[in-house]
């Protein structure tokens, strides 16, 4: 009975740590324990240092990074953005090293993964759409069509034949990647699907949802087989262990969990945390789990007995993915800044203080009361992550607002902007740029992919104005311009 205030609460929670957080954490200055923030208002960007190179970060997205995964065997990274990329990395060496960078997705990137024993690899994310990449060309090969809502995991099954997704529109599906035909949809839960898994014969997957249950079906055929465990809270991770008896998830209630899958009995609970549990990471060899949240805290626990090896607070943020090195000795940390943050667990290396070449746009502060200054600080803070200054834009989620005024809504040439948008008969200027803000991006201009946010305050929209009309004067970053994608204005 109290099923529709767990959606209601799990929505509303994986919406503040999956977008809204993108402006209600950073207007809130947060940013961990041992963070570091200007003193001022300036939002120049730091010179970049050679602790930041040589640390193992990876650095290159336009916007918060949301998955990573590493293939083991071959020292190769993937990463998916908000700036709507997907990211191919050589980490064997130090610093690593940039591969390729997948442009044609149509939406943020949730998840990615690879296809064992190929060059292939997977992303998928806002679009709903599944898209398999050549690794070695950077090619589009195929484009999996069939979820109507935004796809927000991947599992591969250990012989690369299939992909499981789940998705916010409350089902699982398998795809054949050999045949690149849609295969069985997985349709029992009550809410959506956060989080899939195969068994290591690929004859199983596991699905975990908002509805706080995990699921059973038969790959081959798509038939629900039972119920694995109910939590009381919504599932927001899932990972299988080795040995294929156990699975471990992290819940919106901050519980992660190790059950066995024939029992359905709690094994061992991971300790408990006060934020979300938003991204897991298994390594088999030596066998570790990470877990990651909302609040940035990030814990490794040794397979077997359970123990916590180490524990930091990461200082970018919320832990969005989690991704072991290869021989588990470092983990990868994706969240809310531009690039992932590579951890040692052993020796136990201290993050560095924030100090790479993309500065913490949206972390500035107040600043003086000069209308142009406060305009800047509101632009760092509700603009920034997906937008730029700069004339000739970059790989950010969305278009440059550079020379905004006068222009015509959904016409900047080159952006991929929404059918819904390009049928608006709205001029950009003072009077309409304070009505979006005003009415909120979902009344004023439906079809928008702009999160959810308004300025009630008129005094904050007149500033925000009088920077904007300042375009170029003062830009937040010095990385090299890339197609614009995604967030619509």
């Amino acid at each position: 009975m109290f099923w529709p205030i767990l959606v209601a609460a799990g929505l509303l929670c994986r919406a503040v740590f999956a977008l809204a957080c993108l402006t209600v954490m950073a207007a809130s200055g947060w940013a961990g324990d041992t963070a570091t923030s200007p003193s001022t208002s300036s939002i120049q960007a730091p010179a970049k240092t050679e602790a930041s190179s040589a640390s193992g970060n990876l650095v290159g997205h336009g916007g918060p990074v949301k998955a990573i995964a590493i293939d083991m065997a071959r020292r190769i990274g993937l990463t998916g953005s908000f700036d709507y990329a997907m990211m191919a990395w050589d980490v064997a060496g130090d610093p690593p090293k940039e591969i390729q960078r997948f442009d044609e997705n149509d939406g943020a990137v949730n998840a990615v993964a690879f296809v064992p024993n190929g060059r292939l690899a997977l992303s998928a994310g806002d679009d709903g759409a599944l898209t398999l990449w050549d690794l070695d060309d950077g090619r589009l090969l195929h484009r999996f069509n069939g979820h109507s809502a935004k796809v927000v995991d991947i599992a591969v099954s250990d012989d690369g034949a299939w992909a499981v997704t789940a998705s916010w529109d409350r089902s699982a599906r398998l795809w054949n990647l050999k045949d690149r035909k849609p295969g069985p949809v997985l349709n029992e839960h009550k809410g959506p699907v956060n989080a899939v898994a195969f068994s290591s014969d690929g004859k199983r997957v596991f699905t975990a949802s908002y509805d706080g249950a995990i699921r059973l079906f038969a790959a081959d055929s798509g038939e629900f087989v039972r119920p694995v465990f109910r939590h009381g809270w919504g599932i927001n991770a899932l990972k299988r262990l080795p040995g294929d008896q156990q699975l471990v998830f992290g819940a919106l209630n901050g519980t992660t969990a190790v059950i066995d899958i024939e029992s359905g009995d709690k094994v061992s609970e991971l300790g408990t945390s006060e934020r979300p549990i938003l991204a897991l990471a298994v390594t088999r060899q030596p066998g570790l789990i990470a877990v990651g949240g909302g609040d940035g805290r990030v814990r490794v626990f040794r397979i077997g007995d359970y123990e916590v090896l180490e524990e930091y607070q990461n200082p970018y943020g919320p832990a969005w993915g989690l991704a072991f090195a290869p021989g588990g000795t470092a983990l990868y940390i994706a969240g809310l800044d531009d690039f992932v943050a590579r951890w040692s667990i052993t020796p136990r290396d201290p993050f560095e203080p924030i100090n790479s070449p993309y500065p913490r746009r949206f972390q500035v502060s107040e600043g003086s009361d000069d209308p142009v200054d406060q305009g800047r600080l509101h632009f760092a803070r509700k603009c920034s992550i997906c937008h730029t200054l700069n004339q000739d834009g970059k790989n950010r989620a969305g278009p440059t607002l550079h020379g905004l005024f006068g222009r015509k809504i959904a016409s900047l040439p080159g952006y991929p902007f929404s059918e819904a948008l390009k049928k608006l008969d709205i001029v950009w200027t003072e009077e309409t740029v304070a009505r979006l803000f005003e009415l909120g991006p979902e009344n004023f201009t439906p079809g928008s992919k702009m999160p959810l946010q308004k300025m009630t305050d008129k005094s904050q929209r007149d500033a925000l104005i009088a920077y904007l009309k300042t375009t170029g004067a003062a830009q937040l970053n010095g990385a090299a311009p890339a197609r614009n994608k995604g967030t619509d204005k």
